[in-house]
């Protein structure tokens, strides 16, 4: 152990101990979060070819990394929950016992950082004053690594201070190793608090303080603390009059989560500003007001390239002007970066992002589907000034919401909180372009959880239905759909910003100021209850978009079924109870009308 250790913890200092005699490190360095750590770090990566220097007059303080293209991604089917029992992963988790989980990764670690450097990055997840805040310690043989954890969490001395002696921190082990995708596995431990990742450098792999450690092993602590870890945007919208509300929004991937967080009012809401608390988690715990309050507990985002331009998202691309790194995009031969979906023209040549000319009409994608920026939240100039607040903001409203062509309506409110979990529990987005919709189409992904869900599904859906127990004034839900399609193929509602006005929606029925219609599956905006002033979109479409079609419903209803008997005996009964019930109904409506 090195003479400049930083903290006197003795359970933190056993553990690195430990950890770098089986990795054999040549050296360890206990990162501290300083501007002059991150300048030596920075050197280090550019004289290794870890990173690039971007165009400085350009993007001044950007840097660009370019991965091995066999690591590119999140690897689900090579994530693990280690729990002692398979049922406690239960069926939607890949499972290994600890014990062999912890001997198969030792196999692979052992030696692996020999000829390399061991980081301590100690980082705090949420604001470090919070009561929300969890501390984890990273090991990582990757200064990329390091560099991005900076960007994503509150990382150095501030996460020792919140530590102090104490035993209660996440212990995160990471390396590359020889990054080989037969010899990659992320493993997690959730009665140890303890994640262990080898093999990859990609993001979701290995920034240990993100999808590891904020959600997979924080919706176990939340389950046994009593309070919610999710896969969720947090929004501040303020009126033209000063009234603030909050709202935390579910969206699987590719579904507009970034540009909901970051949207821009349409012209037609003079006054609005809608800013953001986070892009992507949110932890929320009961106040003493008995609302649920949510954190955001990172502290950058680590966002998806392709698509992003100053019309889908401008916020996010005024967040990459500086400070930020991109991973596997391409490179204009001036050193700026470029992806589709970009703004302006598509340059003639570029630099793809394995390294090989690109000419402007080939096949081939410039910058790889998944490539990355990381950009500090603090670069965002509609940051919300309650986004560091250790206490959190008061959620009125939670949204739900896939990618669904047909059936799911434009926007929709539950009747209550166990029939909003059923909405949660049941949405999905279609896996195929198919306009179907449904058939083999539809990918469940309860509270676009699934990927993320650190224990038992269906445990985990018994305990969003107990929080009601715990929220005495709980927040209302929503199902919301920007994707649905008329038969045409043609979308019927234009999204980005035209979102507004659903959310307009959505606050003014938290705030009892708007009428609805009840209908079978939940309550659905009248005619005229939504502001669709300055609207480019037919009145036809609009109607067609918020739709109740019953006879898509029955059929949307009886294929739940197979994704409930999939969560086995854990399954809530209230929510079979729920499906039931609605498809009673629909049956009976449309058996009375003779359909």
């Amino acid at each position: 152990m090195p003479a400049n250790v930083p903290t006197s913890n003795p359970h933190l200092i056993a553990w690195v101990d430990e950890m770098a005699k089986m990795a054999q490190p040549d050296r360890i360095v206990w990162c501290d979060g300083s501007e002059a750590e991150k300048k030596r770090l920075i050197d280090e990566a550019v004289a290794t070819g870890v990173l690039v220097p971007l165009n400085d007059k350009k993007r001044p303080g950007c840097y660009y990394h370019r991965s091995s293209p066999s690591d590119v991604a999140r690897v689900e089917h090579l994530t693990f929950i280690c729990t002692p029992t398979k049922d406690e992963a239960g069926p939607t988790n890949n499972w290994m016992a600890p014990a062999d989980a912890y001997a198969k990764l030792r196999g692979i670690y052992d030696g692996a950082m020999k000829g390399r450097t061991m980081y301590v990055v100690p980082y705090v997840m949420g604001p470090h004053d919070s009561p929300f805040a969890k501390v984890g310690i990273e090991l990582t043989d990757s200064v990329y690594v390091a560099l991005n954890m900076r960007i994503m969490a509150r990382m150095g001395k501030v996460a020792l201070d919140r530590l102090g002696n104490g035993t209660e921190f996440n212990k995160g082990m990471h390396s590359v190793a020889d990054c080989n995708p037969d010899r990659r596995f992320i493993c997690h431990f959730p009665q140890d608090n303890t994640i262990w990742s080898v093999g990859s450098g990609y993001g979701g792999n290995a920034l240990l303080g993100k999808k590891c450690l904020a959600l997979r092993i924080a919706s176990y602590l939340a389950r046994s603390e009593g309070w919610l870890a999710e896969h969720m945007l947090i929004l501040e919208a303020e009126s033209p009059q000063g009234e603030v509300s909050y709202v935390a929004a579910a969206f699987p991937s590719a579904c507009g989560k970034t540009n909901f967080a970051m949207l821009i009012p349409p012209a037609a809401f003079p006054g609005w500003k809608i800013r953001t608390v986070g892009d992507d988690i949110a932890w929320m715990r009961v106040g003493p007001d008995g609302r649920l309050y949510a954190v955001n507990p990172e502290f950058g985002y680590f966002g998806v390239a392709p698509g992003t331009n100053y019309k889908t998202n401008p916020n996010a691309m005024r967040c990459v002007e500086k400070d930020a790194l991109f991973t596997n995009v391409a490179l204009t031969p001036d050193m700026d970066i470029w992806w589709e979906g970009m703004d302006g023209a598509v340059p003639e040549n570029l630099t793809d992002w394995k390294g090989h000319p690109w000419k402007k009409g080939s096949a081939d994608k410039a910058a790889h589907p998944n490539s990355r920026f990381t950009a500090p939240m603090d670069n965002n100039p509609a940051l919300s000034r309650f986004a560091h607040d250790p206490q959190g903001v008061p959620i009125s409203a939670l949204i739900f919401g896939g990618r669904r062509s047909t059936t799911v309506p434009l926007v929709m409110q539950a009747f209550n909180w166990t029939h909003g979990v059923y909405l949660g529990a049941t949405m999905g987005s279609e896996t195929t372009a198919a306009a179907a919709g449904l058939k083999e189409g539809v990918r469940r992904d309860p509270m676009a959880m699934l990927p993320f869900i650190g224990y038992d599904a269906g445990t985990y859906l018994q305990h969003w239905l107990d929080m009601q127990s715990r929220i005495p004034q709980p927040p209302k839900v929503f199902l919301v759909n920007w994707f649905r399609k008329s038969q045409e193929g043609k979308f019927l509602w234009p999204g980005y910003g035209d979102n507004m006005r659903v959310l307009k929606w959505v606050i003014d029925r938290c705030q009892g100021k708007v009428g609805a219609q009840e209908t079978l599956l939940g309550w659905t905006p009248r005619e005229g209850d939504l502001d669709l002033r300055g609207l480019d979109a037919p009145a036809e479409s609009v109607a067609a978009a918020t739709r109740i079609d019953l006879a898509e419903w029955e059929t949307e209803l009886e294929s739940q079924a197979p994704w409930f008997e999939s969560l086995g005996k854990t399954l809530p009964p209230q929510l079979e109870m729920q499906r039931q019930m609605l498809l009673s109904a629909v049956k009976g409506a449309r058996r009375v009308a003779g359909k």
